[in-house]
């Protein structure tokens, strides 16, 4: 075990304080070496699910192959990750000689479920990244696999293992406030992170699902896992009011745009030397182009978001997300029968930050673990009394310090139980994107779609 992961056990006591351990894991640890094989060599796939699985849990698990259709990703990715494994450009075929314990998939979210079911078919358990699939037919396909297959799924939710957020459910947990009534819950993308989703293949539905799938998934199983019930009826609204067709010009991409002087969104991708290696570099292969102009006329997701989801245990939850603010961050409040919780992350004027926003993302995307601590408020205010705060430790960067502690409680072998259920498997993963694909449905049609309508479980 090196001595990032020693420190990074070491901290675990202080992160946690707030909770017990041992975790319950997803645990597919096993005697001997996990065999495991990645299909999509992104930066995700290349970071998160492969170099930081082999700097820290190579004593439990080995990478047998690597499969992308971009014969140069592949490539640099072998070296990235510090593997000799075989690598190849035909998924069937690698699942075929390699006989891996556990699929990874890391591709086009509107991909994800030609992979899923395909391990799930083979008999091989299988880790996807979010969200689960992009449309209610592929969903419905990936929950009848799995039955048929008897093995398991699970969707890499992260949010739900920072301590912070975990501070939250046990608060709740408590029954603290009573019965909840209400949730106003609203998520911020700053003019970097926000800006990054239409610059890449995220700013087509097709692909992505909209960002009612790709981001506002973290933020749905949030909420559902919070408030331990299902999501029964959504109304949404939403439009591109801000970039593609919406900009004052545009170019082919960043690099040859002839008004890098005047665009507030300029991004040099060439300053970024693993962007440049891991894409600029392979655009020849499959035309791939990762700083497109984000005022690109046929982007077609929206910008703007907003719903009203009704649960079924009555509770009604009034969610946002803006992609284009001046800061990065959250708020939520719980309205109760008995009082309020209310709890935010990196909103600036709240604790006079000056750390710019570039910055931000920066350590934010940073895949490596991060040292960085802070003190955090949680405010609970009871009906007739005084307000009062809870102070809770937790990272800044990997999302929160969710991570790394996703990592353990899939690849750790000591961590066993977790009363705060934070593992997600197939279920999770299909009730957090139904809200997206109901929203979706629901700015298309004007009317409120049920939840019901949309899969049979």
């Amino acid at each position: 075990m090196n001595n990032t992961r020693r420190k990074f056990l070491a901290s675990i006591s202080m992160l946690s304080a707030s909770f017990s351990f041992p975790i319950d894991a997803f645990s597919f640890y096993k005697k001997k070496k996990l065999r495991i094989v990645l299909v999509g060599t992104g930066i995700r796939g290349t970071s998160f699910w492969g170099r930081r699985l082999v700097e820290q849990y190579s004593e439990v698990l080995g990478f047998v192959g690597l499969c992308d259709t971009n014969i140069g990703r592949l490539k640099y990715a072998q070296n990235f990750i510090g593997v000799n494994c075989k690598t190849y450009m035909d998924f069937d075929i690698m699942l075929n000689e390699q006989k891996p314990d556990l699929v990874i998939v890391c591709t086009v979210d509107n991909t994800h479920h030609e992979f899923i079911i395909k391990g799930l078919k083979s008999g091989i358990d299988v880790l996807t990244e979010k969200p689960l699939t992009t449309d209610e037919f592929k969903a419905q396909s990936i929950l009848n696999a799995e039955k048929e297959s008897g093995k398991k799924l699970i969707v890499g939710f992260n949010y739900r293992w920072s301590p912070y957020t975990t501070e939250i459910k046990k608060l709740l947990m408590k029954n603290i406030i009573g019965n909840i009534t209400s949730v106003d819950f609203h998520w911020y993308l700053n003019t970097y992170h926000g800006a990054s989703y239409f610059r890449r293949w995220h700013g087509y539905k097709e692909k992505g699902g909209s960002l009612w799938l790709h981001k506002a998934t973290h933020h749905f199983d949030l909420l559902n896992w919070w408030l331990t019930s299902d999501p029964e009826e959504v109304f949404a609204y939403g439009s591109l009011e801000h970039y593609g067709a919406n900009g004052k010009f545009r170019g082919k991409n960043c690099r040859d745009c002839e008004f890098t002087k005047k665009c507030d969104y300029y991004f040099d991708i060439t300053k970024d030397k693993r962007l440049v290696d891991l894409y600029v570099k392979n655009e020849k292969h499959d035309g791939y182009i990762r700083d497109n102009c984000l005022f690109r006329e046929d982007i077609d997701i929206y910008d703007k978001m907003s719903a009203q989801i009704k649960y079924k245990n009555d509770i009604i939850v009034n969610y946002s997300l803006t992609t284009y603010s001046p800061f990065e961050g959250w708020r939520i409040a719980f309205n109760g029968s008995e009082g309020r919780i209310e709890a935010s992350l990196d909103i600036p004027y709240e604790k006079d930050s000056k750390i710019s926003q570039e910055e931000m993302h920066e350590k934010e995307m940073n895949q490596q673990l991060i040292e960085e601590t802070s003190k955090e408020n949680i405010i609970v205010h009871k009906l007739w009394s005084n307000f009062n705060k809870y102070e809770i430790s937790t990272k800044k960067g990997g999302h929160g310090g969710g991570d790394e502690l996703l990592h353990e409680s899939i690849f750790n072998d000591s961590i066993k139980s977790d009363q705060f259920e934070r593992s997600a498997g197939l279920r999770d993963g299909l009730m957090s994107i139904l809200i997206g694909i109901a929203a979706r449905k629901s700015i298309d049609a004007n009317r409120p779609v049920r939840i019901d309508d949309l899969i049979k479980f």
